[in-house]
């Protein structure tokens, strides 16, 4: 099992890191789309996905697998914050705005 050689190897630490590395790497554009598309009110999905994958990192028995889960909770958690931060980018001008989309400081809409 690749468990049993990451192990054996010494390697599952950097394994874990690596994923971690890449699964904060994945939840950054989603926090970009995921306003762009759905405004701030999109939290709750990220709080839903945290609290699920939150509960999967508890009830996996491998290591691996737990840990991942785990940091899949708490980049989901985290992207509750960055999503609200993301839209004050939007307001001062960083990042594209959704011209389809209502936001609450232009009264012109």
């Amino acid at each position: 099992m690749i468990i049993d050689f990451l192990s054996q190897h010494h390697l599952l630490g950097l394994a874990i890191g690596l994923c971690t590395f890449l699964i904060i790497g994945v939840f950054h554009p989603i926090v970009i789309k995921g306003e762009y598309y759905f405004g701030v009110k999109i939290w709750r999905l990220f709080l839903v996905a945290g609290i699920v994958l939150g509960v999967g990192a508890y009830l996996v028995d491998n290591v691996l697998g737990s840990s991942l889960l785990g940091v899949a909770a708490f980049s989901s958690f985290w992207g509750i914050l960055e999503t609200f931060e993301q839209q004050e980018r939007v307001h001062k001008g960083w990042f594209p705005r959704n011209p389809r989309r209502r936001y609450p400081w232009d009264p012109q809409q």
